[in-house]
């Protein structure tokens, strides 16, 4: 069992606890936990606020969280955040430090960029295969998923950008009509948004905007069919990939 003196939140030493619902759909308030729920299980729950505090930067690379401690802020026992750790122990996002808890994973560029790369190899050709064969109106069904990406730059939310982020590129791979590929690949994006072990926040929020536009310019050249302008972009969004891509 972990001990109880190991780090709870870190940047959320200082925050009320956070009172998970049992139900769906209602919504996870704090610093931890800005999302609206969609998981039935508490767990599930626990995870998504995980989740969310590491890409907004609120779990420290290199800290070490104790489950208990977690628990205690989420107003929940020690169980369901353990589940909900082992899950990011397995998706790389932590690590199990025995009879401790778990430490956030400290990560460099050379780990992202191999990431980015895996990445451009799985989406890249999909999507210039995809610009090719999907008609202009499908890909006008997704202008809203874009837009929420841009929306969500604007306000500087890193954890539901993230998200949207994540919607965007996997509706876009779904139109392959494989389900394994959009599994994949959305864990590979997962993954690449975990925070860094250097640089500031701040940074990662400049950049958001940028990552929006060119989801836009991305989806106007696939409804106008320009596959040259397609290649480019893709190519430059993986290219330029910080972790929010």
């Amino acid at each position: 069992m972990e001990q109880t003196g190991a780090r709870g939140a870190g940047p959320l030493a200082g925050a009320p606890r956070v009172r998970v619902p049992e139900q769906a759909g209602r919504e996870v308030r704090g610093p931890a936990a800005r999302r609206t729920v969609r998981r039935n299980s508490v767990r599930g729950q626990i995870l998504d606020a995980l989740r969310a505090a590491l890409v907004g930067g609120e779990l420290t690379p290199g800290e070490v969280y104790s489950a208990p401690v977690l628990g205690e802020r989420f107003g929940v026992s020690a169980t369901p955040v353990r589940e909900a750790m082992q899950q990011l122990a397995i998706e790389g996002a932590v690590e199990v430090v025995p009879n401790r808890g778990f430490r956030v994973v400290e990560r460099g560029a050379r780990e992202l960029g191999e990431l980015a790369e895996v990445r451009a190899l799985i989406e890249v050709p999909v999507m210039l295969r995809l610009a090719r064969t999907v008609p202009a109106a499908r890909w006008s069904e997704l202008l809203p998923l874009a837009e929420a990406t841009v929306t969500a730059a604007a306000g500087g939310d890193l954890a539901r950008y993230a998200e949207a982020d994540r919607a965007f590129h996997g509706a876009m791979l779904s139109l392959a009509g494989n389900r394994q590929l959009v599994e994949v690949a959305e864990d590979l994006h997962r993954r690449a948004q975990w925070p860094l072990v250097s640089g500031p926040v701040s940074a990662r929020r400049a950049d958001l905007v940028a990552d929006a536009a060119e989801h836009m310019s991305l989806l106007e050249a696939l409804i106008a069919r320009d596959i040259p302008v397609v290649s480019t972009l893709v190519s430059e969004h993986f290219a330029g990939a910080g972790g929010l891509t």
